[in-house]
This record gives structure tokens, C-alpha cells and sequence, in this order.
């Protein structure tokens, strides 16, 4: 019972401020769900539509406009006056070779997925800063990032980039006590990967030691251990959760 309660205590995040981009899609909302569920107060930052938003309180912006993130951060100093927690999952994909990929799809995914990290961060660093000697960033990327995959030029590009923003960060923000890691899924089963080619999910799968796609869950898991003590003295790192999709 004894260590039941220190696990329990070091997952607690009661009186923490989170906030979680892409906080509606398949992998945000997950992450949104869990780190409520351990005490959590949760902004939801997704584009503006109708659908409900059943956990946390939606903040409407769209991350690739840089004037738009200038104005969440504003709205983060002005209403809230701190965050200890910032976790970066919107993201999209525009998928097509190299040589017939467009300015705008290249634009549009490079924008939201990569852009708006390095926004959020600058307009974010100094709340994180001042708020707690034990903030932690978590930033999505992917296992593509990593290796790189035909097709998907622009997405791989964009996740890439997210590592080497986020090594660059741990190593600004350690001054502070601000953690900074990357979580690197694999297929995980959600909206996103739902419209992949039947042939294209058959060689994923083939990939997998572990034998099936992952799920959100799977990934908001991660992002919790790094978002609570239990990874107190972890930055820096890249944390596949793949089922060994990736082993290298």
C-alpha cells in the first residue's frame, strides 16, 4: 500500500496548468483525458470548430499563425499569469513525392506542425520559467522523423525538425529546471492513420515486434511519465512509442 501511494503521489499533477496543443484530435484528446484524470488543469488548443470539447477549457487558435499564438500567449499571462506544462500534438500531413509536393502543402505542414512549436515555446518560455523549477515540454514527433519515409517529405521534414528544436531547448531551458523531451510514436491507430492506404498499413504492421498499432493511450502515457516527477532528471531525449517499429 505504502508504494501504491508513492506511485500514485509521484503521478498526481493536481495544481499543475497544462497546456495541450492539437488537444481534439485522436492523440491530443487522449493526453487531455489522462492528464485531467491525474489532477491536471487543462487549455485545449485547437482550430475552431463546433465539436465539443468534453475535458479541459478550449482555447480556439490557429498555431500556424504566429499573430494568433502572440495573442494565446497574452491570454495565458493575462488570464492564467503561469504554466508548468506545455505539450505540442497538433499536427497534419499533406502527403506526396518530393517532385510533386507544393509550395502550400509544404507550407501548410511545415507551418503547423514545426512553426508553431518554436512559437508556443518563445511565447511560453518566460510563464514556464517563472511559474516552476520543474516544467516539463513534451513535443510529438514521429518515428518518420527520425528515418524519413517516401511520400511524406514535408511531414518528415516537420517532425525532424521538432528533435532538433527540442534538444535545442533542453539544453536553454535546463538553466530553469524546464524539462524538454520528444515523444516519437509509430502507427497509432487514430483519425489520421485511418486514411492510410490498406497496403501501406499492411507494411507498418509487418514492422512491429510488438504485433499491433498502437493506441492514443499508449502515447498520452508517455507524455504523463514525462510530464511528472518520475522523469524528474530526463531532457533532452526521445522516447519511441512504437512497439518496436523503429528499433535501431
Amino acid at each position: 500500500m505504502k508504494a501504491e501511494n508513492a506511485a500514485a503521489k509521484l503521478l498526481n499533477l493536481s495544481g499543475r496548468l497544462a497546456l495541450v496543443t492539437g488537444g481534439r484530435g485522436g492523440i491530443g484528446s487522449e493526453i487531455t483525458r489522462l492528464l485531467t484524470s491525474v489532477g491536471a488543469d487543462v487549455i485545449v488548443v485547437d482550430l475552431p470548430d463546433d465539436a465539443p470539447t468534453t475535458e479541459g477549457e478550449f482555447w480556439p487558435t490557429d498555431l500556424s499563425d504566429r499573430r494568433e499564438v502572440a495573442r494565446l500567449g497574452a491570454r495565458l499571462r493575462e488570464e492564467r499569469g503561469r504554466l508548468d506544462l506545455l505539450i505540442h500534438a497538433c499536427g497534419l500531413t499533406r502527403d506526396n513525392y518530393l517532385t510533386r509536393t507544393t509550395d502550400e502543402d509544404w507550407d501548410d505542414v511545415l507551418h503547423t506542425n514545426l512553426d508553431s512549436a518554436f512559437y508556443l515555446m518563445r511565447e511560453t518560455g518566460q510563464l514556464l520559467r517563472e511559474s516552476s523549477t520543474d516544467g516539463s515540454v513534451v513535443l510529438i514527433s514521429s518515428i518518420n522523423g527520425e528515418r524519413g519515409k517516401i511520400g511524406q517529405a514535408n511531414y518528415c521534414a516537420s517532425k525532424a525538425g521538432l528533435i532538433g528544436l527540442g534538444r535545442s531547448a533542453a539544453r536553454e531551458f535546463g538553466a530553469w529546471g524546464v524539462r524538454v523531451n520528444i515523444v516519437s510514436p509509430g502507427l497509432i491507430d487514430s483519425p489520421m492513420t485511418a486514411r492510410l492506404p490498406p497496403e501501406v498499413r499492411a507494411r507498418a504492421m509487418g514492422e512491429i515486434a510488438l504485433g499491433r498499432a498502437g493506441r492514443p493511450e499508449d502515447v498520452a502515457r508517455a507524455v504523463l511519465f514525462l510530464c511528472s516527477p518520475l522523469s524528474g532528471h530526463i531532457t533532452g531525449q526521445v522516447l519511441r512509442v512504437d512497439g518496436g517499429q523503429l528499433i535501431a
